[in-house]
């Protein structure tokens, strides 16, 4: 599925340029932009040009998407932080995925709370 084949998903229009974002940084297959609910001093979201609903659905599809969209996050994290982030993925849910289309969670900046 492609990003025009979802009309009504918020990521699509982000990617299509049709809703602004805080774009920082793109690549022929993804694109980054800033969270509007920022929990971290830098907190990028990094999603896909092609629609897909969660990362194992990504993963299966187009792992080279996949190693292209973290190298997209690791150069954000390099031009906005010191290199050293946390990735995450939200699948679901109940794991906090609001928008189903995939996308990383980059978050850096400063020493990050949580997980050990």
């Amino acid at each position: 599925m492609t990003s025009t084949d979802s009309p009504d998903c918020l990521f699509c229009k982000i990617v299509a340029g049709s809703i602004p974002a805080d774009i920082v940084a793109s690549s022929d297959t993804a694109v980054a932009f800033r969270d509007i609910a920022p929990k971290a001093p830098v907190h990028v979201l990094v999603a896909p040009r092609e629609h897909y609903p969660d990362v194992p659905a990504f993963a299966a599809s187009d792992p080279a998407g996949l190693a292209s969209l973290i190298a997209l996050a690791d150069g954000v994290a390099s031009e906005l932080a010191d290199g050293q982030y946390r990735l995450i993925f939200n699948t679901g849910p109940k794991a906090g995925q609001t928008v189903f289309h995939v996308h990383a969670h980059l978050l850096a900046g400063g020493d990050l709370p949580g997980f050990a």
